[in-house]
């Protein structure tokens, strides 16, 4: 006899919902461990970096002060949630010392249950009840961790399927509670195959509960296993209650009401306390029996998931499109009864799975004798048959179920038995530890990225990434122009592109926008800027050659950033070039400044908030020779380098051989198929901006006070909270003076980047700094 529901399946094909039926929220909690560089439980704080943590909503602390626990919002697709949670284990990583996440849902090495810290919550109510389940479980049992995955239907699926499907006198709320409490029902019923094709936790460390340890078998001297245990975490030394608890789940009312006498008969200590393995949640958590009554089931809480360690998240993209479709396979199944004796026979299949694998015996059956892997078979089959109405010949689908019944038809292909595989060939503690260190590897490498939202400017990314550490929510308002909205409380801010912000007028951003009042502005207040002249026309300014052409000069347009339409001459020019530099800056605005040549080196200052945060001397765009590769080639090989990259998405922008390069080769007598003696230096650009090309080197420890001083009183004689500041310095080794310095440029929009991941120096936390000036430090 079949499970699906053939009625159902007919009012999906009649009213075209198979796509709908197919969306969904998506939602990812994850818990990891924090331990220290020898595999031992980490005893230090919950970092100060994350804020509050009853207030962050992305970053908490679980029951330990050595648990962290990362939360996504809820997406419309598996690929942003995944994403999400991928940054935010980046994001937790960058911030430990010494430290790493640990990869699996069963302990690191553990020290005396009274040793394990109990996170300080600065809540009365939370601390109590840490404190009291430390007494009820002992500390080493809740630091089992895992993931929760979180789902809800698409709202106008239910919609339709409300209005094709319910009584006249059914409510929508009722409805949708209704859809949920079966899908919940059928999950508990079945979370046995979850649990097998999920299960990544065979192996435990001797020093977890001490009665476990005594019961379980010795791979080495240090770890510990049960013959055909998958998942530790789902067995009767996991994470589960002392005694079963059959709560109704044929309404929500039933389901509250045994839920409160649970709690008022001090059996559970809170709600909280039903470690179920499925959960029906409210879209609030304030008042959770309450919301539920009033406001009916938001989504769907899977709780029986283990942390895999075969992947950095925890968890593959692959085992949660697995999970959205057996989901969609639970609504479109037979609805049966499922009071309390048939949970005590999901109990028991769900305990035959842990204590004898896929082929434990399954129970509900009748007298017939099934296993658990004839069981599961006949569910994939069904789930196929699923696919090929809702979405006829999906390759990707057809291939995730064909994989996963590999899983179910070959033991040795489960992830558990692979990670117990792995162990054998070393230790528990010493895999999970490489592991823990390869993973943070890798996030430092993406550490300046924001995974999903690489469309998105640098800088942009990286001021995202600092708000989630701390707390902060965010919307993007107009993705192209990276606008966006930061939100804490009930304080707001509206942000373009990093630093264009509400702290800066707008008169002061024409100010430092137009080049020839930023001379005067910066002049009228003592500060040495470049003399020059501003041109309006080409013809004008071809008069004027001769006044110009053996003489170091700059031609830039009025209005410009990023060095776009600068050209430098250093030692003259022919007539033809200054031409060229004429007409590529009349490309670019109306109004053409040609300025003297300052000498020294130029440095960009950071100002913020009237104080200078990173100063960065940038290399020109440059090749150095090898005696054997072309110019051409040498740039092509530099290239290659993954921190370069184009459009602002990287540190380093990949240098370009346009027309402004080929000019410069020229002025040196090369070009780009010269082949460069061994060691030897050519410059592509006369302008070091890093978004052609240059190299950033940090001199923030450097560089005198007094220079600092003088960017200081730039920013402020323009009003700006947030600019940049060039300045040419002859030798920063002399304080300033009034002639060894001058302030070329001040920039409105500074990228934070190229302070944060310098080529060479330290990261300077510009992000940081703009969220402490607009919500205060932490």
């Amino acid at each position: 006899m079949g499970m699906l529901n053939s009625q159902f399946l007919q009012i999906v094909k009649d009213h075209d919902l198979h796509a709908d039926i197919l969306r969904g929220k998506f939602g990812l909690e994850k818990e990891n461990t924090r331990v220290d560089k020898d595999g031992k439980l980490a005893l230090t704080p919950h970092p100060k970096a994350f804020g509050s943590k009853m207030e962050n909503p992305y970053i908490k602390t679980d029951f330990s002060e050595s648990q962290i626990e990362m939360i996504t919002p809820a997406f419309d697709t598996i690929d942003e949630t995944y994403n999400f949670l991928e940054t935010l284990h980046d994001i937790v990583t960058l911030e430990l010392h010494d430290e790493y996440l640990w990869p699996s849902s069963n302990p690191p090495e553990l020290p005396d249950d009274e040793e394990i810290p109990i996170a300080v919550m600065n809540d009365p109510v939370e601390d109590q009840y840490r404190l009291e389940l430390s007494r009820k479980y002992g500390r080493k049992r809740q630091l089992l961790c895992g993931i929760h995955y979180n789902f809800s239907f698409d709202e106008a699926f239910l919609e339709s399927l409300h209005r094709e499907t319910a009584l006249p006198e059914q409510d929508f709320k009722d409805f949708k509670d209704a859809v949920y409490m079966k899908v919940a029902r059928n999950l508990l019923k079945y979370r046995w195959l979850l649990i097998h094709l999920t299960g990544a936790s065979p192996v435990f460390n001797k020093t977890y509960i001490e009665r476990c340890v005594q019961l379980g078998d010795h791979l080495d001297e240090e770890s510990r296993f049960f013959p055909n245990m998958n998942s530790l975490r789902n067995s009767v030394c996991g994470y589960r209650t002392g005694k079963p608890f059959y709560v109704s789940f044929n309404s929500v009312e039933e389901y509250v009401r045994d839920l409160q006498s649970l709690v008022d008969s001090n059996e559970l200590l809170s709600v909280k306390e039903f470690y179920n393995p499925v959960r029906v949640k409210p879209a609030k958590r304030d008042d959770f029996l309450q919301d539920l009554l009033q406001n009916g089931i938001a989504y769907l809480e899977l709780r029986m998931i283990d942390l895999n360690p075969l992947y950095k998240n925890g968890i593959s993209k692959e085992t949660m499109q697995f999970i959205h479709l057996f989901l969609v396979f639970m609504l479109l199944m037979d609805d049966e009864p499922f009071g309390e004796k048939e949970q005590k026979v999901a109990a028991l299949n769900h305990d035959s799975l842990v204590k004898d694998g896929i082929t434990g015996q399954f129970y509900g059956e009748g007298n017939r004798l099934v296993t658990l892997r004839e069981k599961a078979l006949v569910l994939m089959g069904e789930m196929e048959q699923m696919v090929q109405v809702l979405k006829p010949d999906h390759q990707p689908f057809i291939r995730l179920l064909e994989l996963e019944k590999q899983r179910i038809q070959h033991p040795e292909l489960s992830f558990a038995a692979m990670v117990k595989s792995e162990i054998q060939k070393s230790s528990y503690l010493h895999y999970h530890l490489g592991k823990a260190r390869q993973y943070a590897k890798q996030s430092e490498a993406n550490g300046y990225q924001f995974i999903g939202y690489e469309d998105l400017e640098l800088s942009t990314q990286l001021l995202l990434k600092a708000a989630i550490k701390r707390g902060i929510e965010f919307e993007l308002l107009d993705r192209e122009d990276n606008f966006i909205v930061l939100k804490k409380g009930g304080h707001q801010e509206f942000v373009k592109q990093a630093t264009k912000t509400s702290l800066d007028s707008y008169s002061t951003v024409l100010i430092m926008e137009n080049k020839l009042v930023t001379k005067k502005v910066l002049k009228q207040h003592g500060i040495r800027v470049p003399n020059g002249r501003a041109y309006h026309e080409l013809g004008e300014a071809m008069a004027d050659y001769g006044l110009h052409r053996d003489k170091p000069i700059v031609i830039k347009p009025k209005s410009t950033n990023f060095g776009l339409g600068v050209t430098i001459f250093t030692g003259g020019c022919s007539k033809e070039d200054y031409r060229k530099a004429f007409e590529m800056a009349f490309e670019h605005d109306r109004t053409v400044l040609l300025e003297e040549f300052m000498t020294g080196r130029e440095y960009r200052f950071l100002v913020m908030g009237g104080e200078v945060v990173g100063i960065l001397h940038r290399v020109p765009a440059n090749v150095v020779g090898d005696g054997i590769h072309t110019i051409e080639q040498l740039v092509d090989e530099k290239n290659k380098d993954p921190l370069r990259g184009t459009g602002y998405k990287t540190p380093l922008e990949r240098i370009r051989l346009g027309e402004v390069e080929e000019m410069l080769l020229k002025n040196q007598s090369k070009s780009r198929t010269d082949i460069l003696a061994k060691g030897e230096i050519v410059y592509l650009r006369e302008n070091s901006n890093i978004s052609t090309g240059g190299d950033s080197i940090d001199y923030t420890d450097d560089i005198p006070e007094s220079y600092k001083r003088i960017a200081v009183h730039s920013a402020k004689a323009a009003g700006a909270t947030f600019c940049g500041v060039d300045m040419m310095i002859d030798n920063i080794a002399a304080e300033a003076s009034e002639t060894n310095y001058s302030i070329i440029e001040i920039n409105f929009n500074p990228a934070i980047h190229i302070h944060c991941y310098p080529y060479k120096g330290k990261n300077r936390k510009a992000d940081e700094k703009i969220l402490d000036l607009l919500f205060g430090k932490i």
